[in-house]
C-alpha cells in the first residue's frame, strides 16, 4: 500500500506528502490552502494567477511557480517530486505537465478526491448526493438542496456549482449532506468515492473536443452511478441514463429510481396530470403513489418549462431517498427561486416576453428552451465547442420567426440555418464589442418580433469570445431588451 492509499482522513498524517496544486482558479486556491493546514508540503503552478491569490500563499507559506515559468514541465516540479497532483479539472490530460506525472507514477486528483479523504473532519460526517448531466446540473443541485434543508438535514451545495467543496469540508459545524454538483472534466479524473445517492440527468453531445467523443463523454457521466449507497436516478426519457445504471457497479440495496414528465411506474417519481407523484418510496407503490407538489407550487420557481418539471421530479427522487416527507419537499418547492440566466423573463412589452436563458451553453440546453416556446426569435451563437447545431435547427426550424446569430464562431450556426430553415428569416450580428453585441440584437429583435412571439437568448455555445461568461452575456441581453422596449414605448 502506498503512502498516499493511507491517507483517508483529515485525521491522517499529511506533513509528509509532497503535493503540486495544478492550476490557481476557485477550486485549485481551496486545495492549497487546505494542504497548506494539513501541513502538506505543496507547490502551486498556474500560467494564470490573480496576483491577490498569490499574495494570500505567501502568507500561509505556499511556494507557487505562476506565469512563463509555469509551462511545461517545471524543472522546480521535477525536483520537487511529488507523489500527486491535483489537477484544475479543466485542464485536458495531454497537458504536458499531467502526462509526465503519468508516465512518472504521480497520481493525479481533482480537488473532490481530496475532500471524500478529508471528509471526517468534523464528527458531523456529511452523506454526499453527486449530480450531473449535460443540462439541468444546477437547478436541480439546488433544488435538492432546498429540500434537503427543509426536511431538516443540513445540506450545502458545492463542487461544480458555489462553494468549493473542500471550503465545505472545512466548515468547523459540518453538515449533515453535500450536494456535489459534478461535470464531466471532474469526473473524468475523479477516483473512488461512496455516495448516498447519484444522478445522470440526460446525456447529449457537449463538451467533445475535450473527451475527444461521444462516447467517451457519456463513459465519463456514467462513472458517477459506482459504488452508490441508495439510490441511483435516472432519466426515464434518456435511455442512456437508465443503461448506465444497469452497468454500475453499485452497492447492494441501492435501487435504481426513475423520473419522468409522464405517469410514474412502480419506483418512479413522474406526473399525473397537474400533480409531481412519488411512486418509489411508499409500500404499496404497486397501487398507490403519494403527492409531492402540483404545477402551480412549480410555476412560482419561474417559467413553467417540461425543463424545469424534469429537475425538480429527479431533485424530489434524490431527497425522497434521504427520507425528506412528502410535505416538506412541496415546501420547498414553493420557497425555491431559480437563478439568473435560467429560462428567466427578463422584460415584457407589446404581449412579447424576453427570456434569458443564457446559461443554455450547449445545443441540449439550448433544445429545453426552444421546445417551451411555441413563437421564437432565436439568439444564437457563440463558442459551439465541436458540437454540430444542426440537429437543433431542424428539430425547431417550425417555431423560429427569425434567428438572430451571434459570436465569432458564426459560419456553422449561418449554414445550419440556411440548409435546414432556409425560410426563416436570419441576421448576422458581425460587431465583436459585447456591449454593441446585445444593443444590435435587441434593436433586430423588437422589428421581428410580433405579439405573441418570445425572443430567447438560449445560444447553445458559451460565451467567453465575446462575453467574460454566460451571466455577463445574460445580463447584457437583459439590459439591452429593457433599454430598446424603453425606447420604444417612450
Amino acid at each position: 500500500m502506498s503512502e498516499l492509499d493511507q491517507l483517508t482522513s483529515w485525521h491522517s498524517d499529511w506533513t509528509s506528502v509532497r503535493a503540486v496544486v495544478f492550476g490557481l482558479g476557485v477550486s485549485g486556491f481551496s486545495a492549497a490552502d487546505t494542504l497548506a493546514e494539513l501541513g502538506a508540503k505543496t507547490l502551486v503552478v498556474a500560467e494564470k494567477a490573480d496576483p491577490e491569490l498569490v499574495d494570500i500563499l505567501d502568507v500561509i507559506g505556499v511556494r507557487h511557480i505562476t506565469g512563463e515559468a509555469a509551462m511545461g514541465v517545471p524543472r522546480d516540479v521535477v525536483e520537487f517530486k511529488p507523489q500527486v497532483i491535483i489537477t484544475s479539472p479543466g485542464i485536458k490530460p495531454e497537458n504536458p505537465l499531467l502526462v509526465w506525472a503519468a508516465e512518472n507514477d504521480v497520481a493525479i486528483w481533482v480537488d473532490i478526491d481530496l475532500a471524500w479523504r478529508l471528509r471526517d473532519k468534523t464528527e458531523r460526517v456529511a452523506q454526499w448526493f453527486t449530480v450531473t448531466g449535460t443540462n439541468g446540473k444546477t437547478t436541480t443541485v439546488q433544488l435538492l438542496t432546498a429540500m434537503l434543508n427543509q426536511g431538516g438535514i443540513k445540506a450545502e451545495a458545492c463542487g461544480n456549482i458555489g462553494k468549493p467543496i473542500l471550503d465545505a469540508i472545512r466548515d468547523p459545524e459540518g453538515f449533515d449532506a453535500l450536494v456535489v454538483e459534478l461535470s464531466s472534466f471532474q469526473l473524468h479524473y475523479l477516483g473512488d468515492i461512496y455516495p448516498f445517492s447519484s444522478a445522470v440527468l440526460n446525456i447529449a453531445d457537449d463538451h467533445l473536443d475535450w473527451h475527444g467523443g461521444f462516447e467517451a463523454y457519456k463513459a465519463t457521466k456514467a462513472k458517477i452511478y459506482e459504488n452508490t449507497l441508495a439510490a441511483c436516478v435516472y432519466n426515464c426519457m434518456d435511455k442512456s441514463t437508465e443503461a448506465m445504471v444497469e452497468d454500475a457497479d453499485v452497492i447492494e440495496g441501492a435501487r435504481a429510481i426513475g423520473f419522468t414528465l409522464g405517469i410514474p411506474s412502480r419506483s418512479q417519481v413522474g406526473f399525473v396530470e397537474d400533480i409531481l407523484c412519488d411512486r418509489a418510496y411508499l409500500d404499496d407503490r404497486a397501487n398507490n403513489a403519494l403527492e409531492l407538489a402540483t404545477l402551480e407550487d412549480l410555476s412560482q420557481i419561474g417559467v413553467l418549462t417540461p425543463h424545469l418539471m424534469a429537475n425538480a421530479a429527479a431533485a424530489a427522487a434524490l431527497a425522497r431517498s434521504a427520507g425528506v416527507a412528502p410535505e416538506e419537499i412541496r415546501e420547498a418547492i414553493k420557497n425555491f427561486r431559480l437563478d439568473s440566466h435560467r429560462i428567466e423573463l427578463v422584460a415584457e412589452a407589446n404581449e412579447i416576453r424576453w427570456i434569458d436563458d443564457s446559461k443554455a451553453t450547449n445545443p441540449h440546453a439550448a433544445n429545453a428552451s426552444l421546445a417551451s416556446f411555441d413563437r421564437v426569435v432565436w439568439v444564437v451563437g457563440g463558442l459551439l465547442k465541436g458540437v454540430d447545431i444542426s440537429p437543433l435547427v431542424e428539430k425547431h426550424r417550425d417555431k423560429l420567426v427569425a434567428a438572430i446569430v451571434i459570436g465569432k464562431e458564426r459560419t456553422a450556426v449561418l449554414e445550419a440555418l440556411a440548409k435546414h430553415a432556409a425560410n426563416v428569416t436570419v441576421v448576422e450580428i458581425t460587431t465583436d464589442e459585447n456591449a454593441d453585441v446585445m444593443n444590435q440584437v435587441a434593436q433586430a429583435a423588437v422589428g421581428l418580433a410580433s405579439a405573441g412571439d418570445v425572443v430567447l437568448l438560449a445560444p447553445a455555445a458559451a460565451s467567453m469570445d465575446q462575453f467574460v461568461d454566460y451571466a455577463d452575456r445574460g445580463t447584457s441581453f437583459a439590459v439591452a431588451a429593457r433599454a430598446v422596449i424603453g425606447a420604444t414605448n417612450g
